[in-house]
């Protein structure tokens, strides 16, 4: 429905739909020209303004002549890379693992801006079909590099039935004012088993803006990971469907904040069929003058009987100038179900302080000691050693980056 008052356009705006226009979007643009960023207004950026947050956007960025080395390397991985929104040349697959290039938007279509601007821009998809389990790690690096640009990229995943895989996506490049919309297509077949991490480490100037969408089929499992430790502004909106009976979905998420720094983790699951379950689990630390947020919508479909779903959020605030926002949703259609939602937030235990200063302990060593134990409920069931030392090092070097 378009307002009945004309909505006042900014510079990102204006930039927005005249790159839309440019690639023949017509439509995509129209809607910005019709109801402009999202504001508080629109509940699903009700704590992460655009309008405001976003006061430019950069030229579409042009072909990356070199790539910086990788945020994150994670011994034995299979590498893949997407530069500057352009599928890059890669090494022999593994067994199992069908590597392609494909064009177009790859998320289905809804009433969101950042999903309706991905499908517009993107130009690369890099597709990968797993036929059976895959033993390395499939990394998948997304970078942005050199001067200032807007990139818009995506990937396509198809797991095929009784497959398993880790993927870990990371996102990365130089240090420029970028805005990042990053897409993930992940579709499960009957019993596939996948772990989907995906790690901002961007600069601090830039802008990052992901949508992971998931399909599960009947008795798969996945495990998804969603880590903010980089740029400025970072929203990651994540939308499984469990479309098949027995399917399980463990939805994670860590906000690492920083001083000035703004971090979105928006989940919305569907549970569409009977006998379907998910636990999301989030956790948020802040310091600084900074704002860590998550929202958490658990649907459920009017036939989705027997659905157990479980929605939790913990924030830890390191520091008095710190926000951390919390915005639980259930949506129930079906009266045969077991749901619930939780969310805690607070400061740092002084008695388990207390009690590990008592023990010796510097009192610097003894905070980073129970941060790591608040983080460990979502790092420690990544099973691969390699992965998990890696993303260990992740937090690592933000607490040390922080307490310099």
């Amino acid at each position: 429905m378009r307002p009945n008052f004309p909505v006042r356009l900014g510079p990102a705006e204006d930039a927005l739909i005249a790159q839309l226009k440019s690639v023949g979007a017509d439509q995509a643009a129209e809607r910005v020209t019709v109801a402009g960023l999202p504001t508080r207004r629109v509940e699903s950026y009700h704590y992460t303004d655009l309008k405001t947050l976003l006061r430019t956007i950069p030229p579409l960025a042009t072909a990356a002549n070199e790539a910086s080395a990788p945020a994150l390397r994670v011994p034995g991985a299979y590498q893949l890379m997407i530069a500057n929104g352009v599928v890059q040349n890669a090494a022999t697959a593994p067994a199992g693992v069908i590597v392609g290039k494909t064009h177009g938007g790859v998320l289905t279509n809804r009433d969101d801006l950042l999903v309706n601007v991905s499908n517009a821009l993107t130009k690369d998809t890099l597709t990968l079909t797993l036929e059976g389990s895959v033993d390395p790690v499939i990394q998948i690096d997304r970078r942005t590099e050199g001067e200032a640009g807007h990139v818009a990229d995506a990937v396509k995943i198809f797991v095929a039935d009784d497959a398993s895989a880790v993927i870990l996506e990371t996102f990365s490049g130089s240090d420029a004012a970028h805005v990042g919309n990053h897409a993930t297509y992940l579709s499960l077949g009957k019993n596939a088993r996948v772990t989907h991490i995906t790690v901002n480490l961007s600069p601090r100037a830039t802008t990052h803006f992901a949508t992971n969408e998931y399909q599960l089929g009947d008795g798969s499992h996945l495990r998804t990971l969603v880590i903010h430790a980089g740029s400025n502004l970072s929203r990651t909106q994540v939308y499984p469907r469990m479309a098949g009976a027995n399917a399980h979905a463990d939805v994670t998420g860590l906000n690492l904040v920083s001083d000035g720094q703004h971090a979105d983790i928006t989940m919305e699951t569907l549970h569409a069929v009977p006998h379907t379950s998910s636990k999301p689990l989030f956790k948020s630390i802040t310091r600084g003058r900074s704002k860590a947020v998550v929202q958490g919508k658990l649907i459920v479909a009017r036939d989705a009987q027997k659905t157990d779903a479980k929605f939790m959020h913990q924030g830890l605030m390191l520091s008095d100038d710190a926000e951390i926002l919390s915005k639980p949703e259930l949506e129930i259609y079906a009266d045969d179900v077991v749901c619930g939602h939780g969310s805690t937030c607070g400061k740092i235990d002084e008695d388990s302080l207390f009690y590990l200063l008592s023990r010796g302990i510097p009192k610097p060593e003894a905070e980073t000691m129970l941060v790591r134990g608040f983080i460990a409920e979502v790092l420690d069931p990544v099973e691969d050693e390699a992965l998990n030392e890696a993303l260990n090092g992740v937090v690592d070097g933000w607490l040390l980056a922080n307490e310099a």
